[in-house]
């Protein structure tokens, strides 16, 4: 696999995922990469998941499609009170309910896209196509960050740890910083995988001790879903008025 990927002009290197085989019958083994990739970078890829590579096939077809219509079209599909339908490009996307519970931030006017971040979430999966543009920084806190590209596996899906997982984990599981860089038309799709808004988010029993103790406060999902968007929210119009 290459070292070094080449994105509008730059080179970063290159961050070869581990991989877990769902086929592998060695269940212990599959575990044991599992556990190590999570520990080290928090993502990784799925192989051999069930879903055949001629529906994906389909499924990234009929992306195009639908892209490729006018946009009349599409705004038939137009996103207003549920969590189905077509929303405009870099537009952020953001549930009513909970939009309405975060006083005097007005995101459909300031927020067009979303800076490097680490998911809020559990665990996020995603599809891509072939084409470059996922990069991680496995050091998040680090400065300067050290960026790297990676590489799109056809039929695989990416895995990755969000923060709950590290929360729940007392760090031991890494959210993984990440961001996307456009150099070519990419298509993608993510399942984001969090639980309700009053599940308690606090740290396992078998993750601390008395020479370990939590790192993070409890907090429920929803308090930590809206505390994360305030945050977003800020860091998305401070990006974007340093453009």
């Amino acid at each position: 696999m290459a070292d070094h990927s080449t994105v509008n002009g730059s080179e970063i290197p290159v961050y070869n995922l581990k991989c877990i085989d769902l086929a592998n019958p060695d269940i212990h083994q599959s575990a044991a990469v599992l556990k190590q990739a999570c520990m080290e970078s928090g993502i990784f890829y799925v192989i051999n998941h069930g879903l055949s590579e001629e529906l994906m096939n389909e499924f990234f077809g009929q992306m195009k499609k639908f892209f490729a219509l006018p946009m009349d079209e599409k705004k038939k599909l137009f996103w207003n009170q549920s969590l189905r339908g077509y929303r405009p490009p870099a537009q952020a996307v953001i549930d009513n309910k909970t939009q309405q519970k975060v006083p005097g931030t007005d995101f459909s006017k300031e927020i067009v896209g979303a800076p490097p971040h680490c998911d809020l979430n559990f665990i996020t999966l995603l599809a891509t196509d072939e084409i470059w543009g996922l990069q991680i920084c496995r050091e998040k806190n680090a400065q300067p960050q050290l960026w790297e590209a990676i590489p799109p596996v056809k039929g695989a899906f990416i895995v990755n740890v969000g923060d709950m997982l590290e929360m729940l984990s007392n760090g031991a599981f890494r959210s993984i910083l990440h961001r996307v860089v456009f150099g070519k038309k990419r298509y993608s799709t993510g399942l984001f995988l969090c639980p309700n808004h009053d599940y308690v988010i606090e740290c396992l029993p078998t993750c601390k001790s008395e020479d370990n103790p939590p790192k993070y406060p409890t907090i429920k999902t929803g308090d930590y879903i809206l505390s994360r968007f305030r945050q977003l929210a800020a860091d998305t119009v401070k990006d974007n008025k340093a453009v």
